[in-house]
């Protein structure tokens, strides 16, 4: 096609100005080819949208794609808008979780009419993978328990992504060993035509022959005596609506049935509300969650948040409100030096409540780094994480693979400094010692980031009662 020389301005800053974004801090060599604004003024005649082409998508579905971006065919939108889009469709297509890598380009000029492609290399969606995991809080605690091949989980986790496409989530797990579970899971995010309405189904059981019955000494107590352990049945129905691009409103609710050995509430008759072996209780929750992150799973710019508010129970054997609030903040200080932080908010009424609704530091991803060998309960709670990071090495390896989508792995590693502080306040259960005091450590470690979110680190911490070592934790959605 011959350009006419009264675009050669324009193309000269779209075209010659561009820049090739380096792979972003992930694991990813994910592009976003946007033009550069310079001194140039950009034109007063906006752009339209033309046609929107989409290559590598052998699954997607191009509309679930197509959700993903802040225009359309037919929008007219400025240089400078043009220049955000790309980076925003390029962020957005990447936090799916569907892809690999991903390529936002301009492809043409069609007088003021722009066409745009967009390249993704899609992940594997189907995982029948053998799992094996232990079942303690980390794997210093299951140091602590002697490294026993008893507190195994192991089975088969079947997980089918993009079932349909339209990045739903088909799963079914089957686990023995020290947890005897069953799970079933439907998720469709995008279930009406609009593509702002979704569900999930699901339903668990599991079954332990051991329990955690109580907390002494900031540590987790298990009676393997007893003859009936614990049981735990539940059915889940969950509505999602998302307006936009990156609001995310769920709705849940569950019914759950809990049942122990009798025998356990000897050692602990507070474990339940009220001194009975079994409750059954609904559980319902509405969340709203913000995404601006350049990566989800391991964002060093951008922000999120996320607030719940939980009603479990609604009977004296069962009677809980909770509401949480968490959100993350990053920067990027120099070019290849980021800083976060990080704040959480727990509150439960009323205060008075069973021990199993005590959970608070030690439980999941809420922890401070280098109290990883305690857990401590409240029903109330504040944490702050800050984190300085600096990005070491950046490299691939090559997988020899017959495949565009997985040629290659990408590694980034960066060092970490870092420091937390938190607080839980606990009325009922006051005998341990990190309870009701501020709690503060700090300490330096390397994170470790490859592709399908796979996140290794490697802390060696302090904490405010002398104590120091060398933690790993590792983070993944398998």
């Amino acid at each position: 096609m011959r350009i006419p020389k009264k675009y050669y301005a324009v193309i000269a800053v779209l075209l010659l100005g561009s820049t090739f974004l380096k792979a972003q801090p992930v694991a990813t060599d994910s592009q976003a080819v946007v033009p550069v604004v310079t001194a140039a003024q950009p034109p007063s005649t906006p752009f339209v949208i033309g046609i929107i082409y989409i290559e590598g998508n052998k699954r997607t579905k191009s509309y679930i794609i197509e959700r993903e971006l802040p225009f359309k065919a037919g929008d007219s939108v400025y240089l400078p808008e043009l220049v955000q889009g790309f980076e925003i469709s390029r962020r957005q297509l990447f936090n799916t979780g569907l892809f690999n890598e991903v390529v936002v380009a301009l492809k043409s000029f069609r007088g003021y009419e722009v066409d745009v492609i967009i390249q993704v290399k899609e992940r594997w969606y189907t995982f029948p993978i053998p799992y094996v995991k232990p079942v303690d809080r980390n794997l210093s605690e299951w140091s602590r328990q002697g490294y026993g091949f008893d507190r195994l989980n192991y089975g088969l986790k079947f997980t089918q992504y993009n079932f349909t496409g339209r990045n739903d989530k088909l799963r079914f797990w089957l686990i023995t060993g020290y947890t005897k579970q069953i799970q079933a899971q439907y998720d469709q995010p995008y279930a009406d035509k609009t593509l702002r309405h979704g569900y999930s189904v699901g339903f668990l059981y599991s079954f332990n022959k051991e329990i955690n019955y109580a907390t002494v000494n900031n540590q987790q107590m298990f009676t393997d005596s007893l003859t009936d352990g614990i049981r735990r049945w539940e059915g889940k129905l969950e509505y999602t609506y998302r307006p936009g691009l990156r609001t995310f409103h769920a709705v849940r609710l569950s019914i759950v049935h809990q049942q122990v050995d009798s025998q356990l509430l000897d050692l602990n008759p507070k474990y339940f509300k009220v001194n009975q072996s079994a409750v059954t209780y609904p559980e319902l929750s509405y969340t709203i969650r913000y995404v601006n992150v350049d990566y989800v799973h391991f964002p060093l710019t951008g922000w999120m948040g996320e607030a719940s508010l939980l009603k479990r129970g609604i009977h004296k054997n069962m009677d809980m409100w909770q509401l949480s609030a968490k959100v993350t903040k990053g920067w990027q200080l120099t070019k290849k030096t980021f800083y976060s932080l990080q704040g959480t908010g727990v509150l439960r009424v009323p205060f008075d409540q069973p021990y199993i609704n005590h959970r608070m530091f030690g439980y999941g991803d809420m922890f401070l780094r280098g109290l990883e060998k305690y857990v401590v309960d409240g029903v109330a709670g504040l944490m702050a994480r800050s984190t300085l990071r600096r990005e070491l090495f950046r490299f691939n390896i090559n997988t020899h693979l017959r495949s565009r989508s997985h040629d290659r792995i990408p590694f980034r590693i960066y060092a970490r400094t870092f420091g937390d502080m938190g607080y839980a306040y606990n009325k009922n259960f006051t005998g341990n010692s990190l309870t009701n005091r501020p709690l503060y450590t700090g300490g330096f470690g390397v994170d470790v980031v490859t592709f399908y979110d796979l996140i290794l680190r490697f802390d060696y911490s302090f904490n405010q009662l002398g104590q120091n070592g060398l933690f790993l934790h590792i983070k993944n959605d398998f």
